[in-house]
């Protein structure tokens, strides 16, 4: 897919068209490794809208799924430290933003770009975590750049929830195995008059909803051992 993936990357007017391919390609990774996908949309997303989606982080087929879930192009907020990787850091740093968390002026750089790119219906994505936490955690504490980016351009948020990337996908090579990744989609959290004052209080609107439904989730909790 190199060929196609270096086209569409070439101008950011071809990223709807790049897409498109990514998800072809999610959809193919997914189902032609043996996993199922079964989605709850308790609110479903509109076309031409911008959203910021919020999922919690449990394994590598995370992005994948969250790709999959959204016809809307959704542009991701990822670490620079992945564009070293060979191949996929080439195309990854042209088409994500990235940041340096321990940079100020590389999170103002997150601003600029993020204003550039939602319009026309492009949504953004952030793993509010920041990162994947030990088995044993059920959900790690959330950052506020997703947060703040939301209420800056009156976006809604999109909590998601995944439980079982981590149970079939483990980062433990010993672990996992075949199954149906269930994904529930909650309602949307609006940021109408909202202000950067309220953005802890979203922030723990979003984590709460995500943390009831985990350890709410007895075949989450039993399988991946988890504290409360």
């Amino acid at each position: 897919m190199s060929p196609l993936l270096l086209i569409f990357t070439l101008k950011e007017a071809y990223y709807h068209l790049l897409w498109k391919l990514v998800r072809i390609w999610s959809r193919v990774l997914i189902y032609g490794m043996g996993f199922g996908l079964k989605f709850q949309l308790d609110e479903k997303i509109e076309p031409n809208k911008s959203y910021m989606f919020c999922p919690n982080h449990a394994s590598f087929m995370d992005p994948f799924i969250l790709i999959i879930s959204s016809k809307n192009p959704i542009v991701f907020v990822g670490k620079k430290e992945l564009a070293k990787i060979p191949v996929f850091g080439f195309f990854y740093k042209r088409v994500v933003i990235m940041v340096d968390r321990s940079n100020p002026e590389s999170r103002k750089r997150v601003f600029e770009m993020a204003k550039k790119r939602l319009q026309n219906g492009v949504s953004m994505a952030i793993f509010p975590e920041g990162l994947v936490p030990a088995e044993d955690v059920v959900l790690a504490p959330f950052k506020k750049g997703a947060f703040s980016l939301a209420i800056e351009f009156n976006v809604p948020i999109v909590p998601q929830v995944y439980y079982d990337c981590k149970r079939l996908f483990s980062w433990n090579f010993f672990k996992g195995g075949f199954g149906v990744f269930r994904v529930r989609q909650h309602q949307f959290i609006s940021t109408d008059r909202l202000t950067l004052k309220d953005v802890d209080q979203l922030k723990e609107e979003t984590f709460n909803i995500i943390y009831r439904d985990l350890v709410n989730d007895k075949k989450y909790m039993k399988d991946t051992n988890r504290k409360i």
